[in-house]
């Protein structure tokens, strides 16, 4: 789970504070809107990042995190109500999120780099991490031990 948050963490990071300092330049962006229309990309970006790094949090290890995925519909909802959301609040309430409607090209940049985040999954995913397979020898970190289990145990 660690790899998966510092390596999400350093790309998000990254991408926020690039469109942050060179945002305008690179999305071409000009006009009196520009600020809001930049801060609100960035907003849309940052969501659509955390959406797809919902997907990849469905596994840690296997590679493709979409098996399964329509066979929950509590996840399929909170995906689906999230990204409404999001549309609504950016184009609809702009006055009240300090948000302006986005042309449809910046929509697209917004999904595509929230989208990276499964391709960065991927190649997070080929870092090799220590695992320990005996559980019982393992001391947590908080004091706490494992709650005994199995039929002797009940």
């Amino acid at each position: 789970m660690w790899r998966n948050i510092i390596g999400q963490s350093i790309y998000q990071i990254s991408v926020l504070v690039i469109l942050q300092f060179d945002g305008k330049h690179l999305l071409k962006l000009s006009g009196s809107d520009d600020t809001k229309t930049l801060n609100t990309f960035i907003f849309n970006t940052f969501v659509f990042c955390q959406v797809f790094n919902e997907i990849n949090s469905r596994d840690m290890e296997k590679i493709n995190v979409f098996k399964g995925i329509f066979s929950s519909w509590v996840f399929l909802t909170v995906m689906f109500s999230t990204v409404t959301f999001q549309i609504v609040i950016v184009e609809f309430l702009g006055t009240y999120a300090n948000t302006v409607p986005l042309r449809w090209e910046l929509w697209l940049a917004s999904v595509v780099i929230g989208a990276a985040s499964l391709v960065i999954a991927v190649i997070l995913k080929c870092i090799p991490v220590e695992t320990n397979k005996d559980d019982s020898t393992v001391k947590h970190h908080d004091g706490y031990e494992p709650l005994p289990s199995g039929p002797d145990m009940a």
